[in-house]
């Protein structure tokens, strides 16, 4: 299955029975499955089925979707013979008292409500028009997805690259962890020089206990290893694709935490350097994990 991204965009359009219609849709990252429609009158109904149809095509995301129809069969128009009526009889009990010319037929026409729009369709017509606009849904949906896993792709593609420089930035802590007790000792020593006048004759074996103890305590073996585990997941991950987004999100957390223990233990500089490098580099992977699905 390929990594889909969650932010796309997709356009259909579609004509049948008297009307044409355009589905606009777009969505991009959000931590649940959200839509917002904004529908035309006389399609209102369906939204229900919209909405069911969205959440068995996709886990996660903000969705946004307009619906624009139009008639493309002339509307039936009749003139509203009683308005027009009313308004002639108007006009000639004010005809004695205004000094006005006679209105013109096309001027009382124009007045609202004196010409009318029928839209008597039957309700079987109805029904099938909602029917081709549903249809044109899952249209819309399917481009949708395809443009999704086409942003999921290149996504992929940039994920594995940062996956790529973490390896080599742990694989250059584990080359600095021998320089580690090295670092560790020298340092002790600095400090105990310090100390000579306030702790005089302090024992050989004393210094190797305090030694020993910093060592144990410096040893960042177990995240180096922890690490190399998060990113081999990592990579597993993108390999199997489908929806990923909130796992591929665990494990920046679980790689940060590794990345502030690695900084916290070290005593040497370069590896302190590196560690930062590396919490840099995942807080990097961390964003783009963000519009995954």
């Amino acid at each position: 299955m390929a990594v889909a991204s969650m932010t796309g965009f997709a356009r259909t359009e579609g004509e049948a029975l008297g009307i044409s219609w355009v589905w606009e849709t777009k969505s991009v990252n959000g931590k649940s499955l959200d839509l917002r429609l904004r529908l035309v009158s006389g399609f209102d109904a369906l939204e229900p089925q919209l909405r069911a149809m969205l959440a068995q095509r996709f886990r996660r995301g903000n969705f946004s979707a307009v619906l624009a129809v139009a008639r493309t069969a002339p509307a039936v128009v009749r003139v509203n013979r009683d308005a027009l009526a009313e308004l002639v009889s108007l006009m000639n009990e004010l005809a004695s008292e205004i000094d006005a010319a006679p209105p013109r037929l096309d001027g009382l026409l124009a007045l609202r409500g004196v010409v009318e729009t029928i839209e008597d369709d039957e309700e079987a017509v109805i029904e099938e028009r909602r029917s081709a606009v549903l249809g044109s849904w899952q249209t819309v949906l399917d481009r949708l997805a395809a443009a999704r896993v086409e942003e999921g792709e290149r996504l992929a593609v940039l994920l594995r690259g940062q996956l790529e420089e973490m390896t080599a930035l742990v694989a250059a802590a584990a080359d600095c962890t021998a320089a580690q007790p090295e670092a560790i000792r020298e340092r002790l020593r600095t400090m105990l020089a310090g100390l000579a006048d306030l702790v005089p004759g302090l024992p050989e074996e004393r210094v190797a206990q305090e030694i020993a103890l910093l060592v144990t305590r410096s040893d960042v073996r177990e995240e180096l290893d922890r690490l190399r585990a998060h990113l081999q997941q990592a990579r597993d991950l993108l390999q199997q694709g489908e929806t990923i987004g909130r796992r591929l999100d665990f494990l920046c957390q679980e790689l940060n935490r590794e990345a502030n223990t690695l900084c916290a233990k070290s005593a040497d500089i370069e590896l302190t350097r590196i560690g930062l490098s590396l919490k840099a580099a995942v807080e990097q992977f961390r964003e783009q994990v963000q519009n995954i699905e």
